[in-house]
């Protein structure tokens, strides 16, 4: 028996949705019906019913066409934006019965297409040669109203489907171009059948950069920048989606090599031998980009490359409860602190580590406390943030893969060889091998380590250990 009667694809103008809709007619027993609920027309434009439901019955009882689409032979569904009728939120979204499915797309890009079809009075492409090209303006203010109002619909959704403990199948406007979505999207709708291939026959429209479609860019970039509050496409998750983090990242002063530091790992090291390679300090070093300078920087810098380093997840813990938790200096975490020791029972100092009173055998029974906190924490199960010191390196990865990801992944353990052979491969002659981070304090891990805390470790950060391949720390 099928999981679902009727599916409901929840997306906007220009978000990819006719081209969802024609992939997802490719699978034998899908049909996906248009707009059935625009206020405007049924179904599409010049259409007098869908599945022999007049405009006037639907608007008289939208319940008709939804038992209609229900009884339709295999699985059916339409697609519905904001402002369709919202009396079909109220039978649709609280039904398990109905698949739910979200297709996103960067609001600015759905904006200025939408702009431009508006302009050129062209919708929809099958053939490249009659494409229409033009440039817009951008409005902030109109931008920001359907701004507002199409988060307002994705908090509706998200809610909705959160306090009924159901889910959907979340997409962006990228995933349509990937056979292996759109098949996983047929299994997630009870389709036995997988493309081999997409149906191409609609075309991207308007494939330039922003810069190239809009006449007051500059303006945009602005507008943009002081707005900057959407983040559309997150799916409910235990372990929030990282961005990609481009103010942390660090370049050469003039050797053409960008580090993109993991949080928790050996950044000061790696920040002075960096500088070392063009004898300037540490704090000399480009930094606080923004994704328009970085790609100015990449322009600039032909042949440029760019590293990371990974931290075994047990040094990394415990560097971290020694830097942030334990320590009061500047850039430690006093209100964590103070919540860990009141809530979550940790043996630590109220006035932080390193007094006399503070025993080796307190710091790991302590340590290993944290541990348990840090696995609670990653689960989504405290009220504490899940900080990006001590998040999974591999949620930090597919971050920077939003924008830029590393050419070159290295372990902490490797840099020693690998980063001044990756130096003399930018010209420089004679690199000098990094510095290796010293032991934490106030007691060194190897002190307290043993086979109950590399397996309370391994517990927590197991996606970690499975993606990077990560044995036991000794």
């Amino acid at each position: 028996m099928s999981r679902f009667d009727y599916f409901i694809v929840f997306a906007e103008m220009r978000t990819g949705s006719n081209f969802l809709e024609t992939n997802l007619n490719a699978f034998d027993h899908l049909s996906c019906l248009g707009e059935a609920f625009n206020p405007h027309f049924i179904g599409y434009p010049n259409r007098d019913d869908c599945l022999g439901i007049s405009q006037e019955t639907r608007d008289a009882d939208p319940a008709q066409l939804i038992d209609a689409v229900k009884a339709a032979p295999g699985l059916a569904g339409f697609r519905f934006f904001h402002d369709h009728d919202p009396r079909v939120l109220d039978i649709a979204l609280p039904d398990p019965r109905c698949a739910k499915i979200v297709l996103t797309r960067n609001p600015a890009e759905s904006y200025v297409s939408w702009k431009i079809a508006q302009q050129t009075g062209q919708w929809k492409l099958t053939d490249v040669r009659r494409r229409k090209e033009t440039t817009v303006t951008f409005d902030p203010a109109e931008f920001e109203a359907q701004m507002s109002a199409l988060q307002a619909f994705q908090i509706t959704v998200l809610n909705a489907l959160q306090t009924t403990g159901q889910t959907a199948f979340y997409l962006a406007y990228e995933d349509l171009q990937d056979v292996a979505v759109i098949n996983g999207l047929g299994a997630f709708l009870g389709a036995e059948q997988r493309l081999t291939e997409l149906d191409r026959s609609l075309k991207p429209q308007n494939p330039q950069a922003l810069a190239d479609k809009v006449a007051n860019f500059p303006e945009m970039e602005q507008a943009l920048a002081r707005l900057d509050r959407f983040n559309l496409n997150r799916t409910p998750n235990f372990e929030p989606r990282r961005g990609a983090q481009v103010p942390s990242y660090v370049a050469g002063a003039r050797t053409p090599l960008m580090y993109l530091p993991l949080r928790g790992g050996p950044e000061a090291e790696v920040r002075r031998w960096l500088a070392g390679l063009d004898d300037v300090a540490p704090g000399d070093l480009p930094a606080k980009f923004n994704q328009k300078t970085l790609r100015q920087w990449k322009r600039q810098n032909v042949g440029h490359r760019s590293f990371t380093i990974l931290r075994h997840p047990v040094a990394r813990a415990h560097h971290v409860f020694c830097r942030r938790i334990l320590s009061r200096d500047k850039g430690s975490f006093g209100e964590i602190r103070r919540v860990l020791r009141k809530r979550f029972k940790l043996p630590i100092p109220g006035e932080g580590g390193g007094t006399p009173e503070y025993t080796l055998a307190q710091h790991r029974t302590a340590f290993l406390a944290f541990l348990d906190f840090l696995k609670a924490n990653l689960a989504g199960q405290t009220a504490v943030r899940i900080d990006a010191n001590w998040a999974t390196q591999a949620s930090a990865l597919e971050g920077f893969g939003s924008f830029a990801l590393p050419d070159l992944i290295l372990r902490e353990d490797e840099m020693t060889a690998w980063l001044p052979a990756l130096a003399q491969q930018l010209g420089v002659p004679d690199p000098a091998e990094p510095e290796m981070a010293p032991e934490d304090t106030p007691h060194a891990l190897a002190r307290i380590y043993d086979a109950e805390v590399e397996a309370r470790a391994a517990e927590v950060y197991q996606r970690d250990y499975m993606m990077f391949g990560f044995g036991p720390w000794r």
